[in-house]
């Protein structure tokens, strides 16, 4: 039926051309133009009149005159739906620590190097104290003399000989210099640095020779043990994690994922980004891992079970909202329905639906985009690409 009107309208269309050759003005020329055109929408309302007539007496003359547009199906998926917060952070490590001195001084020694193990305790660098040396002899000679003096004033008094003053002034004199001596040894030990935990050190700054300065690093030390991750999460997400929560974290430049747990939940907002710290824990074990490494966070922070879940490129939306086309059988054949739907969140290209579908539910998917409400369509057979052949 559909190439008799085409025919017809062809005809129409060369008897308008053919109109070019024959007598008359551009007036009449005009008028014949618009006679053929009214023709030609009496013709089409005739057809279509009879098409709705007999297809309501006879279905199969629709499903044969019809050509439709092929696609296929896929289930409405009822499963377990889950939204994660997916943030990066970075691999820190408590004993990451940067060693300086207390004091201004020459260094004389690194016996350090860069890449060794070292114990707690151990001598990192040493530095010139020739001077504090200098001033604990003198400290040592004068309270020799003075615990002398006190020995000896004290048996005086134990004989009821001079006076308690005496006394007194001796053992002050004798207690200042011990007092005196201590502040000297414990300033020689700041001329040594020691590792204040075990671990590797990492960079060693100084040299023999070199001044050393308070604040100024000599040397990093670095241990591998109690590392954790730190991460920053927006503000609007504030209360949704605690300490326990279990996490994801990916390695992508070692192609390595863990599961972990939230260790530590901040609790001030950084006014500069708006954001609050997190702090996720890592496995001792966790060898391969160096501070400053990058890491992605994935936060569950939604869950639905029993949830309906489409992919979210199906969905379409148009001035009255979101909507789904799904395969309807009807009296004379299968078409597409457009089901308004309610959209919830969104992540890894699926989408939560509140409402408008429903269980057994036909999705359109290869050829979603080439249908419209009522469309007839034809199901491809599996293996076969769908090919959008034509619509209504």
């Amino acid at each position: 039926m559909n190439k008799f009107i085409s025919l017809i309208l062809t005809v129409l269309i060369v008897s308008i051309y053919g109109c070019g050759n024959e007598t008359g003005g551009p007036e009449e020329k005009k008028a014949q133009i618009q006679e053929y055109k009214d023709q030609i929408k009496s013709i089409e309302a005739k057809i279509e009149s009879l098409e709705q007539e007999v297809s309501e007496s006879d279905p199969n003359f629709a499903a044969s005159d019809r050509n439709s547009t092929l696609v296929t199906t896929m289930p409405v998926n009822n499963g377990t739906f889950e939204h994660y917060v997916e943030i990066r952070g970075e691999v820190t490590s408590r004993k990451n620590v940067t060693i300086s001195t207390q004091v201004p001084a020459m260094v004389t020694n690194v016996p350090a190097h860069e890449g060794e193990q070292v114990k707690k305790g151990d001598i990192l660098a040493t530095q010139d104290a020739e001077t504090t040396r200098t001033n604990i002899a003198e400290v040592n000679t004068s309270l020799e003399l003075a615990k002398t003096r006190f020995d000896r004033q004290a048996n005086l008094w134990k004989q009821n000989i001079g006076t308690e003053f005496q006394y007194l002034e001796s053992k002050n004199a004798k207690e200042s210099l011990e007092r005196k001596l201590g502040t000297l040894n414990a300033q020689l030990n700041n001329y040594i640095i020691r590792a204040p935990f075990s671990g590797t050190i990492d960079e060693v700054f100084v040299k023999e020779g070199e001044m050393a300065q308070p604040g100024v690093p000599l040397l990093r030390l670095v241990s591998l043990s109690n590392m954790y991750i730190e991460a920053d999460l927006s503000e609007k997400y504030l209360g949704q994690f605690e300490k326990g929560d279990s996490v994801e974290v990916i390695f992508p430049n070692l192609d390595k994922n863990i599961q972990t747990v939230i260790s530590a939940v901040g609790q001030v907002i950084n006014a500069k980004n708006r954001t609050y710290t997190v702090e996720v824990k890592i496995p001792n074990d966790e060898a391969m891992l160096r501070p400053n490494m990058l890491a992605e966070l994935k936060l569950k922070d939604f869950e639905q079970k029993n949830a309906m879940i489409v992919p979210t490129n199906l969905i379409q939306n148009d001035n009255r909202g979101d909507y789904v086309f799904i395969a309807q059988k009807k009296e004379n054949g299968l078409v597409a329905e457009k089901v308004r739907v309610e959209r919830g969140m969104t992540y890894n290209n699926q989408t939560l639906i509140k409402s408008g579908l429903k269980e057994n539910s036909q999705l359109i998917n290869e050829g979603a985009r080439d249908v419209a409400e009522g469309t007839f369509i034809k199901l491809a057979e599996k293996g076969k690409e769908s090919v959008a052949v034509s619509s209504k």
